[in-house]
């Protein structure tokens, strides 16, 4: 392998060895996306108060995807040095692996991206859990624990009740000074469920974008393996033919 057989096996042996060395540089950069990836999962999991939020509200669901992107970039990034090492060595075999776990980190990446939205978005999963927990949190508003929590969300995210200040009115609870613009002094019109889930929308939109860009690295990465075997076979097939 890698001898020279006449014009066409060199021209061959280059466009292996291009194909070969384009692929490496392309799973450094795969390791380099699936790395920020497990960076960003890890960091929204672990911060405290956005934590401490999901559990008050009962919307832990939220952590599904993170949980499923998480195992995925760990397996990414192991994988990434498989690819590596195969497109270098030019073994077939372990190229065939690589394709498989290209597909497999394709799909774990786009699964866990769609279960991510699904808890995280408008018109979403997420927020008849939040619109329960807001009511439940309103229709209790007398209570400290409840007045407490109300008061940290809506001065935090400036809005009011689950859907609007007339959730207040309908449970005939008095309207907190919490549902009220410091400044003009008027009840904040936009309801927290919307509020909040453009809130969680904002810190997994770059997560998921990331998660994209590392699934089609896992396209581009799983055809130009099979590339250099479909090369890589040619190659042996006519150092064969030539020996005899």
């Amino acid at each position: 392998m890698g001898i020279g057989y006449g014009t066409a096996d060199e021209e061959l042996e280059k466009q292996i060895g291009c194909v070969k060395y384009t692929l490496f540089c392309f799973n450094i950069v795969a390791w380099m996306i699936s790395t920020a990836l497990f960076a960003l999962t890890v960091w929204l999991r672990a911060e405290p108060g956005f934590n401490d939020w999901l559990r008050i509200l009962d919307a832990q669901s939220f952590y599904i995807g993170v949980y499923v992107l998480i195992a995925i970039s760990i397996i990414m990034m192991a994988v990434s040095f498989l690819g590596c090492l195969s497109a270098l060595m030019e073994n077939t075999l372990a190229l065939f692996v690589f394709v498989g776990t290209q597909i497999f980190g394709f799909v774990g990446t786009v699964a866990g991206s769609a279960i991510l939205l699904q808890y995280s978005t408008i018109n979403s999963s997420l927020q008849p859990l939040l619109d329960v927990s807001l009511r439940r949190f309103v229709a209790t508003s007398e209570y400290t624990y409840s007045n407490y929590v109300l008061t940290m969300i809506q001065e935090n995210i400036g809005c009011c009740g689950a859907s609007g200040p007339w959730d207040y009115l309908d449970m005939h609870q008095p309207l907190p000074s919490s549902c009220r613009d410091t400044v003009s002094g008027n009840a904040f019109f936009s309801g927290c469920v919307d509020e909040l889930t453009w809130f969680f929308e904002g810190k997994t939109a770059w997560i998921v974008g990331l998660a994209m860009t590392m699934a089609m690295m896992n396209v581009v990465c799983g055809v130009m393996s099979f590339v250099l075997v479909q090369a890589v076979k040619k190659e042996e097939e006519q150092a064969s033919n030539y020996r005899r």
